[in-house]
């Protein structure tokens, strides 16, 4: 009776693993995908530039890199990141944990005193170990996805690293534009309080209105409140740079006059493999796989595990007793199970772990696309800032001689210079300054967001 119960319970449970197998192959995780790209980028230029120790050195200047070395050691943030990347290394030993065999003990003591009984002592102790067999690699597939998990954490800190080393070249870049957009600043005051004696005289003269001398005294007044913007801007530049640095926002950091040089073209054909060092796609790849193995694991739950349990118990009324081995008790077994039925929770878990894989797979290749985008974006801007700042150059050029040739009309008294003429020849010279100020710095934004579109240097592998 007992074979003719056990063959029918065993050709259920064989069913249902085979069901089972056959749920498996049905679907399969993707641990990795790929993506259609260009071979190399075209910058329209024959000349090139090579760097091979680093982005930053592009720039030649010796500040900026002493201060992105600074930002590198002292902030708050990226030490932040670095201890929690030190805590996810943890749990790849807690992962792991679960391929290898555990072991636990316990001991306990137990007195009993009554009027009516003598009293009583019982010492226990126990040892028990137990080790799951990794038939089918599930525990393996978790090991891999905390590894990757780990691996892309990683990536995610070096990530973080390049961009705080971009965004404190990015700020000395700022703080310099600030410093020269005070300079100037203090210039067209300078420029105006010269022209005002000149305006105020000619006028005396009965060459020049009265509103003449109105406008040339705005013009001191509007000069000096720019000037003062224009130091509280330089001012909260340098507290931007000096919040990266990890230092006190005191607005004291020293800056220059002069902002860092830009090579004059980006090589052509850079090879698009270049991305593949950016932080965030490794961080991306590394997701994906994690989630293929997660995937993996989830699937493999369906299948039947093995766990081999061992013991040894005992119990005696004194302490000695407790560890005499003709009083202690041995056990060792072994425990196959496998899931009949739940409610369908398992085929769920594992659809779902698919999905997620899936879902990683479009969110690596739109990481991909963007990140393409960036360095078509970066290398079509620096085309179009080198074109515009030579236009803009010579704007500036043409502008400040007006301005000098309208001052100098009106200083002999010319007939025919008009003040107007000079005040919209000044208003002309001042924005071109500024705004070439601004293209330099624009210019050098860019190239350092290229260089963080695509990962580094031009030639690093």
């Amino acid at each position: 009776m007992i074979q003719h119960h056990f063959f029918p319970s065993l050709l259920v449970v064989s069913s249902l693993f085979f069901s089972s197998c056959k749920t498996l192959t049905e679907t399969r995780s993707v641990s990795e995908t790929t993506l259609n790209t260009p071979k190399t980028w075209s910058t329209r230029t024959t000349k090139s530039a090579q760097i091979s120790t680093g982005w930053i050195k592009e720039f030649r200047d010796p500040r900026m890199s002493e201060l992105v070395s600074e930002s590198l050691k002292n902030n708050q943030n990226l030490r932040s990141l670095a201890h929690r990347l030190k805590a996810a290394k943890q749990s790849t030993i807690v992962s792991n944990s679960t391929r290898l065999p555990s072991l636990n003990s316990s001991t306990s003591y137990r007195r009993s005193d009554s009027q009516n009984t003598a009293t009583s002592e019982n010492y226990g102790i126990s040892l028990s170990a137990g080790w799951e067999a990794d038939l089918w690699g599930r525990l393996r597939n978790n090991t891999n996805a905390s590894q990757a998990d780990y691996e892309a954490s990683e990536a995610d800190y070096q990530g973080a690293r390049l961009s705080l080393a971009a965004n404190a070249a990015k700020a000395w870049c700022n703080l310099v534009t600030a410093e020269q957009q005070l300079a100037l600043a203090e210039k067209t005051v300078e420029s105006y309080k010269t022209a005002l004696p000149v305006v105020e005289r000619r006028y005396r003269a009965n060459t020049l209105r009265a509103v003449d001398v109105q406008f040339a005294r705005n013009n001191v007044s509007s000069a000096e409140r720019s000037l003062r913007i224009r130091r509280l801007n330089r001012d909260n530049a340098a507290r931007t740079l000096e919040l990266l640095l990890g230092r006190y926002p005191s607005a004291s950091v020293g800056s220059s006059n002069q902002l860092p040089s830009l090579s004059a073209d980006i090589p052509a054909g850079l090879p698009s493999e270049l991305l593949g060092r950016r932080p965030d796609l490794q961080a991306a790849a590394k997701r994906l796989y994690a989630s293929a193995q997660r995937a993996e694991s989830a699937r493999k739950n369906l299948l039947p595990s093995m766990r081999l349990t061992s013991g040894l118990s005992g119990g005696a009324t004194s302490f000695s007793q407790a560890f005499d081995p003709n009083y202690l008790v041995y056990s060792v077994a072994a425990s196959l199970s496998q899931t009949i039925y739940q409610g369908g929770a398992l085929n769920a878990q594992a659809q779902a772990a698919l999905e997620r894989n899936l879902a990683e797979i479009q969110n690596y290749t739109r990481a991909a696309l963007l990140a393409f985008r960036e360095v078509e974006s970066a290398l079509a801007a620096d085309r179009s800032l080198a074109q515009q700042q030579e236009f803009l150059e010579k704007e500036v050029q043409q502008t400040q001689l007006a301005e000098k040739r309208a001052l100098n009309d009106i200083t002999l008294g010319i007939e025919g210079a008009s003040f107007l003429e000079y005040l919209e020849a000044q208003r002309r010279s001042e924005n071109a300054g500024i705004s070439l100020i601004r293209l330099k710095n624009d210019r050098l934004q860019n190239r350092i967001d290229l260089h963080l579109a695509l990962g580094g240097d031009y030639e690093t592998l």
